[in-house]
């Protein structure tokens, strides 16, 4: 096996991540993606005396496992990578996966609580962020997602199971309006052009709807007509906010250089596990609205009455709505978080569900705890993918907390950080997983872990 040899073989195991290992000519060759008896055609990327690394190019027969309905998109939109296998056998295979993590890790001891489904396996998602592009060179105007594997080409997502209805009915009335005019969509390798992004946001539990519309500052269209199209579309939610962003920086992500309100107000309201939440057009929230009640309902019931009366730090605490959840029977509540915009929405949600106890503040965790006149019984800790990264568990474990309470959205760096934490006199005791993104391969991940007494 070399280097550009295009191989066939059977998919062996799925890894958390979406990474598949299989044996070929007494090789372990590593893939992105792949099913676990799939047989596929892939080109080698890297050979070496006992391992490898290759690419898929193409499926030459399904596995037995993919027995569950598929969208017409399947294997072209890179999303839903195993929406083919039948829900439940989706979560067996994330509890796996999960769980070999941690024996690798040589984690053992703890409680293990299962894997929670989502309370809704489709039409989930409460955002996307669609991209305007062509589904093949010189094709007509596309709006959705990313063809897997490739960078350039958008395939319209028009029968997309994780989204609801009146996402598609924007999608696609927004590519049919503006293919009509015949604007011109961003393109990324020259920079050139006017159409960038879609960006569709749901309050789940109040059925509001706010849009952006994304484009470059190269054509100066007057978007009145857009706005009146979008108010005419029959929906079932209400739409309260219709924004256009420009954005003139070179990356594919979606940026504010300024914002235009064409229509309504610039935020939406989102209520969970009875508070209510103010969602500005780039703050985090939680994408599965009834997982996140599922998810930070986990985590209040880890910390069972530890909050109770205590003094509890929300560490990377984002819009504050872990923090808030516990502020009904904790002391005090300190959130700190780096995003400023994140801290200004928190401060305002406090505000707005009456809560007096709760303090929001933007910065880096260990300076700022450093400052703070009382010491945590409780610290919640709900980190971005990366994990707690630098010195930030030994801080953590140094504020002499009980108990911690760990919100994980990837299970590679809550393992490090488990590691880390109990080389410094703590100990996991419970592990729960909770399925957020159903027919991906995803998974949050809830940690209890406490401080052992000496």
């Amino acid at each position: 096996m070399k280097r550009k040899d295009i191989i066939e073989f059977e998919v062996g195991k799925m890894e958390f991540g979406g990474i598949s290992r299989s044996i070929y000519e007494d090789k372990m060759i590593k893939m992105k993606g792949g099913i676990t008896g799939q047989k596929v055609r892939a080109v080698v990327k890297k050979s070496r005396a006992d391992s490898g690394e290759v690419k898929f190019l193409e499926l030459l027969e399904p596995s037995e496992l993919e027995t569950a309905p598929v969208c017409r998109h399947f294997r072209q939109c890179g999303g839903c990578s195993i929406l083919s296998i039948p829900y439940e056998k989706q979560l067996e295979i994330k509890k796996n996966q999960i769980l070999d993590l941690f024996d690798k890790a040589g984690i053992e001891g703890y409680e293990f609580l299962g894997i929670q489904g989502s309370p809704s396996q489709y039409a989930y998602r409460n955002k996307m962020e669609f991209t305007f592009g062509d589904e093949y060179k010189d094709g007509p105007l596309s709006l959705g997602m990313h063809k897997v594997g490739r960078f350039i080409d958008i395939v319209t997502v028009d029968d997309c199971r994780i989204i609801n209805e009146d996402f598609r009915k924007i999608m696609v009335g927004t590519r049919d309006f503006f293919e009509e005019k015949g604007l011109p969509y961003y393109r990324s390798f020259n920079h050139q052009g006017y159409l960038r992004h879609l960006v569709v946001r749901r309050g789940e539990n109040t059925g509001e709807i706010m849009v952006n519309i994304v484009t470059s500052s190269q054509i100066d269209y007057n978007m009145e007509e857009y706005k009146e199209f979008l108010l005419g579309l029959d929906l079932e939610n209400d739409l309260v906010g219709i924004l256009h962003t420009i954005n003139d920086g070179l990356a594919d992500a979606v940026q504010c250089d300024e914002m235009r309100v064409l229509h309504g107000r610039d935020y939406f309201y989102e209520e969970v596990l009875g508070l209510r939440f103010k969602v500005s057009p780039f703050s985090f929230f939680q994408t599965n609205t009834k997982g996140a009640e599922v998810l930070y309902t986990i985590a209040r019931d880890f910390a069972g009455d530890k909050g109770d009366g205590k003094v509890v730090f929300d560490l990377y605490s984002g819009t504050g709505t872990i923090g808030q959840l516990m502020a009904k029977t904790a002391r005090k509540v300190y959130g700190i978080e780096l995003v400023e915009e994140a801290v200004v929405a928190a401060n305002q949600n406090a505000r707005l569900n009456q809560l007096d106890n709760c303090e929001f503040i933007a910065g880096d965790v260990a300076k700022v705890v450093s400052s703070l006149p009382e010491r945590p019984d409780l610290i919640i800790v709900d980190p971005p993918r990366a994990g707690i990264l630098g010195n930030g568990v030994k801080d953590i474990a140094e504020f002499g907390a009980g108990e911690i309470v760990y919100v994980s959205c990837n299970p590679k760096s809550l393992v490090d950080n488990v590691v880390e934490f109990e080389a410094r006199g703590y100990k996991l005791e419970k592990l729960k997983l909770m399925d957020m993104f159903a027919s991906t391969p995803h998974v949050e991940c809830i940690a209890l872990i406490q401080r052992v007494k000496s």
